[in-house]
């Protein structure tokens, strides 16, 4: 079992407590460690399976062999770290023939189980795929827009006659000259401001603001759902929980059969075996999808009620090929 996460990930803790527990050999690694820690040597064999080892740097003891990886918990890992003695288009293609290499070779791994596929989890990281899938699947989603023409996004708010909010397509994470932005979930109070010419330097995605009753992480991993209830206690975390964490409280949830039928076929659909769902639950008790994030986080409110995620994720690493 193989372990691709940051050195300082408690969530990947998590999983890899649950996986000693039941006498499964893992091994942690993190991509940053690659080429300054470790190593890797392949040669592709008849068969068409890659044949190899990971060694340390630089005494090249084995870290393990690449034929014996059965399955890989694809977490967050890191970027690769460079030798900071090659100059900048150097480093450029460096990490370009890293990715390919080290990058690739485990990615071929012959028979190994990804919970997730890093092409999979790289192709669900664009919203607009999400969205039509979860809207294919009979999962309702709130009304949206993407746009880069200001007169388009302000005449589309005029005729949905709610108020609506941005968010960014990429991510709340935005670095701005040697800074890191957090981008939460903002209400457009005037729409006027739509008709601002700036707008049309990109793409942007708004959203009718949904009326909550609270909002759910719902985590999907294979074809169970664990759903959990987030309810917020300020004005701040009931436009987007992510920015108050303190004034949340969280108990378990009921999903609906066919809500948790839909999510689970959504996850086949983006070829995910695990995400972590967003969800508005309105007032009138309509389950409203908003995204899955295929890392997402969910150690800290598991744990808070109780919910044994990380044993399921470990059911799936450990499961027989069909």
């Amino acid at each position: 079992m193989l372990i691709l996460a940051a050195a300082r990930d408690a969530t990947a803790d998590r999983v890899a407590a649950e996986l000693a527990v039941r006498g499964v050999q893992a091994i942690r690694m993190d991509a940053a460690q690659f080429p300054t820690q470790i190593s890797m040597t392949a040669t592709i064999g008849s068969g068409g399976g890659w044949r190899g080892r990971i060694n340390t740097v630089p005494d090249g003891r084995e870290v393990f062999d690449l034929a014996a990886v059965g399955a890989v918990y694809y977490r967050h890992p890191e970027q690769f770290v460079l030798d900071e003695r090659m100059s900048g288009p150097e480093r450029v293609f460096a990490y370009r023939e890293a990715r390919g290499g080290f990058g690739g070779v485990l990615q071929a791994l012959a028979g190994a189980r990804w919970v997730n596929d890093p092409v999979a989890a790289a192709r669900c990281e664009y919203k607009p795929v999400q969205l039509a899938l979860a809207s294919a699947v009979g999962l309702e989603v709130p009304a949206t827009l993407i746009t880069s023409d200001p007169q388009a996004a302000y005449e589309w708010a005029k005729c949905l006659g709610r108020p609506i909010v941005y968010k960014p397509l990429g991510g709340i994470w935005h670095g701005d000259q040697e800074r890191v932005r957090v981008l939460y979930t903002s209400r457009v109070p005037d729409l006027e401001e739509l008709l601002d010419p700036a707008l049309a330097r990109t793409a942007h995605l708004f959203q009718e603001l949904l009326p909550k009753e609270c909002e759910a992480r719902a985590v999907v991993v294979g074809d169970r759902v664990f759903a959990m209830r987030i309810q917020a206690g300020s004005e701040r975390a009931a436009l987007d929980w992510r920015s108050d964490y303190d004034a949340l409280s969280y108990s378990p949830l009921r999903l609906s059969a066919g809500t948790c039928a839909r999510l689970v076929e959504l996850h086949r659909r983006l070829g995910l075996v695990y995400g972590a769902v967003d969800l508005v639950r309105t007032p009138d008790g309509r389950d409203v999808f908003l995204e899955t994030n295929q890392a997402g986080e969910w150690g800290w409110i598991a744990e808070e009620i109780g919910v044994p995620i990380a044993a399921a994720l470990a059911d799936e690493l450990t499961r027989s090929p069909a």
